[in-house]
């Protein structure tokens, strides 16, 4: 009886749906240690069927963009290659850009980048 109170006690005090986002979130960061192609994408569409049914909005969403970019996430797994480095120069642009603000010539804003 003792542990069924503690039990209700934490239900209470915690938000389960952020818990469950949570795990979802940890596993499929999982799913990028598995050596194989196959096992990869076994893991990657059974984590996908999990996400779909989790009723949360937020993680349905980025479901829905990990199904557009399937292929690409597949073929990580051969390069092991992300955008980082492309957002990196990319925010370095931006710097740039809003430093230029006020210039009117391309020529000027392109110097400063």
């Amino acid at each position: 009886m003792k542990i069924w109170k503690s039990i209700k006690e934490i239900r209470c005090k915690l938000n389960i749906k952020t818990v469950k986002a949570y795990h979802i979130k940890e596993s499929f960061q999982q799913i990028y240690d598995t050596k194989t192609v196959d096992d990869f994408e076994k893991l990657l569409k059974k984590w996908y069927y999990w996400a779909t049914h989790s009723k949360l909005g937020p993680i349905i969403q980025a479901d829905k963009t990990i199904k557009r970019h399937w292929h690409g996430i597949i073929n990580w797994i051969f390069k092991k290659l992300n955008n980082g480095i492309l957002e990196g120069f990319n925010s370095l642009f931006q710097a740039a850009k809003a430093k230029a603000r006020g210039y009117r010539r391309f020529d000027t804003i392109s110097t400063i980048i």
